[in-house]
């Protein structure tokens, strides 16, 4: 038997005839219409509690959005699976996933799988995967990846480094038991 909220449950006591679209204006009649409305009730509460239960994990793990007009300055984030710029973010990150929009800038460090720039980014970036610079997107600092899309009109520019996983870390160091000549 699932748990039911009790602030679903209260509306189950709602006379039938306050309900949009009842067909029954008697709310304590016991005929089937009266029945079909008070016992399909629980079901769909059930199953709209259910729904947005399973939607996050779908999505794919934490999501972080710095709006537009939004200023997030001197942070370090970690944890995130995906974080979509549309104002200004002044950090250090390493994450699967950025997205900035036409109008978001990022400035610092980050350590990306893939990174969307459709707007600004200047500083260290590190993309283990994809980097794709739209049109809109400009791209400044020491920039390394593993595979490059530019749209025409994007921009890059500064020291710019092709592999991205075999330059970001060293494959031998911290390992016990290795020597590195």
């Amino acid at each position: 038997m699932a748990l039911q909220s009790p602030f679903f449950g209260k509306r189950d006591n709602e006379p039938s005839s306050l309900r949009q679209g009842s067909p029954n204006p008697n709310p304590y009649a016991n005929t089937p219409a009266a029945t079909n409305v008070s016992s399909s009730a629980p079901a769909a509460v059930a199953a709209a509690a259910s729904a947005p239960s399973a939607a996050p994990r779908e999505s794919g793990g934490s999501k972080l959005t710095v709006g537009p007009n939004i200023k997030l300055k001197g942070v370090e984030i970690t944890d995130c699976d995906t974080l979509v710029v549309e104002g200004l973010v002044e950090a250090t990150m390493d994450s699967r996933v950025m997205q900035i929009s036409e109008h978001g800038e990022f400035k610092g460090s980050a350590e990306i799988d893939i990174a969307e720039i459709h707007g600004a980014f200047d500083g260290n970036l590190t993309v283990r995967q994809k980097l794709v610079i739209y049109a809109t997107g400009k791209v400044t600092g020491k920039i390394r990846y593993g595979k490059l899309v530019i749209e025409e009109g994007g921009q890059l520019a500064g020291e710019i480094l092709f592999g991205a996983v075999g330059n970001s870390k060293p494959a031998l160091a911290g390992k016990p038991g290795l020597q590195v000549a």
